[in-house]
């Protein structure tokens, strides 16, 4: 009898052990120690190592572009409008203030091994002199190449070697959603890398050049970032960091790049001719919606409305007239006002090109000796 009490109390007070412990574990893990079953440490810490170890990032991208994305200082000397006024020089004399000097800071990027870099226009725009800073640690003066205020791309050249280049993309593969990287110099504090992807393709900004057709992006890009580089997942440029939306200075989220495609046209015809040349033939068009052609009475025959011609220029040296209606370009249909810019600048100057135009009922075939498009200005 005494062995049998002995074996029901300790029975029972195994099953009440048991019991605790398993309350202990379920509701209050950390009174058991590290390691235990059901335990948060034991839960989770596998997973951070995983974190840290596998993670996805950009890593491989930037080890592939930055590189090639250096920094540069365009130093400006400004020279009083004033200082060969005599009446100038007569309150001043011969201690006239002296030339300012200006220093603007962006990023610029190798694209070729020759030692060619793309970087803004406004960038190096009437710099005398032009230091680039490489990722290495290099430093040499730049050359200005050439530049193009219509697309805000300038070419420039440095001598030394060998040189990382930045692997060109095909501008046609990106999409709206693509992950992106702006490698630049922001605000000089240094090489900076910030991620975003492509918010938008073809933007224009109101008042901007015609040819210029951005890629959006809400990668962080800030003053310095200017000419520095947009980079896909892979690391290949897609474009060249260009301007920002903001109210402040600071970036807001709204970044604009000029496509590799037009950067990289631009620096060829920069490289072979020193200049981009474009064809012009002296009109303002507009495009013909229901409203318009129903005020002016126009047939319904399509092209665009010419609404004013240059006097001297090309187009009325060959007899076109406002209200005309211009329909064809060098054998192929014109539809838009969008559509007949860059083929016009297309055209080579100096080169003949027919134009169909229809005045009234009357369909005219003209011929134009195609001129060379005025340099834009920033008045």
């Amino acid at each position: 009898m005494i062995w049998r009490k002995i074996w029901l109390l300790f029975t029972q007070a195994v099953t009440v052990a048991l019991a605790l412990w398993f309350v202990a574990a379920t509701l209050q893990p950390g009174w058991l120690g590290p390691g235990t079953v059901g335990s948060g440490a034991a839960r989770f810490e596998p997973a951070a190592s995983a974190g840290a170890g596998g993670a996805p990032g950009f890593a491989a991208a930037v080890r592939r572009a930055a590189p090639a994305v250096v920094a540069i200082t365009a130093t400006r000397t400004e020279r009083n409008p004033h200082a060969d006024d005599p009446r100038f020089r007569f309150f001043f004399g011969e201690r006239a203030p002296a030339p300012q000097r200006q220093i603007g800071l962006g990023s610029g990027v190798i694209v070729a091994p020759e030692g060619y870099l793309l970087t803004n226009h406004h960038v190096v725009e009437g710099a005398s002199e032009i230091e680039v800073r490489l990722a290495d640690g290099r430093q040499t003066e730049a050359q200005l190449v050439g530049s193009d205020a219509e697309t805000d791309i300038a070419v420039l050249k440095i001598g030394l070697a060998p040189l990382p280049v930045a692997p060109l993309a095909d501008r046609r593969s990106l999409q709206v959603g693509d992950a992106v990287l702006a490698i630049g110099n922001p605000f000089d504090v240094g090489q900076t890398v910030t991620a975003g992807i492509v918010s938008a393709l073809e933007r224009t900004q109101r008042g901007s050049s015609p040819f210029q057709n951005f890629i959006q992006t809400d990668a962080a890009i800030n003053p310095g970032n200017s000419g520095g580089a947009l980079v896909d997942a892979a690391g290949n440029l897609v474009g060249i960091n260009t301007a920002i939306f903001s109210r402040g200075g600071g970036s807001l989220g709204i970044g604009f790049a000029v496509p590799v495609d037009t950067a990289r046209a631009v620096m060829q015809a920069i490289v072979r001719d020193g200049k981009v040349q474009r064809g012009w033939i002296g009109i303002d068009v507009r495009d013909v919606d229901q409203e318009l052609a129903e005020s002016l009475a126009l047939p319904p025959v399509g092209g665009v409305l010419v609404a004013g011609v240059v006097h001297d220029g090309p187009a009325a040296a060959a007899g076109m007239r406002p209200g005309d209606l211009l329909l064809g370009l060098a054998g192929a249909k014109v539809a838009s006002a969008a559509e007949l810019l860059p083929r016009v600048a297309a055209l080579p100057p100096g080169s003949r090109a027919k134009v169909e135009v229809q005045r009234g009922a009357q369909k005219l075939q003209l011929e134009i000796t195609v001129g060379e498009r005025p340099p834009r200005t920033n008045e």
